[in-house]
């Protein structure tokens, strides 16, 4: 499982990275609003398809999850950059970067309740079948 988690997480980087670089990665990007707006971004949209993923195959499919899940969406989306960007945004312009932290972090939470309750019916209902006392027979 774990070599399935290395997989996804070097694809989930690789992606970011692709989206990211035209943002810069140099101080001035950093000391600027543009690449922590950017990451905001791809962390938003990374909890929206985790929540989903998540939705989609509940306890089911631990290979798929953890490749696609953990792998994918956890290397996709980057706590650390985040922390440090805004971190290095507190010294130039700290209510910026109080306000970014917490758009970032309430804007992450309702994308990943988004995704969870735009699970398709048929998939939640199939999640429902296989963990009811039935399963079990």
């Amino acid at each position: 499982m774990l070599g399935l988690v290395v997989a996804g997480g070097v694809l989930g980087v690789a992606i970011r990275e692709l989206l990211l670089l035209p943002f810069g990665t140099g101080q001035a990007a950093a000391d600027s609003l543009v690449l922590p707006a950017a990451t905001m971004g791809v962390n938003v949209v990374g909890s929206f398809a985790l929540g989903i993923v998540i939705a989609l195959l509940g306890d089911r499919h631990p290979l798929t999850r953890a490749f696609v899940g953990t792998g994918v969406l956890g290397g996709f989306t980057t706590y650390s950059a985040f922390a440090v960007q805004t971190a290095v945004l507190l010294g130039v312009a700290p209510w910026a970067a109080i306000m970014l932290a917490g758009v970032s972090v309430l804007l992450g939470l309702g994308a990943a309740a988004l995704g969870l309750r735009l699970t398709p019916p048929a998939a939640a209902a199939g999640r429902a079948r296989s963990d009811g006392p039935e399963a079990a027979q």
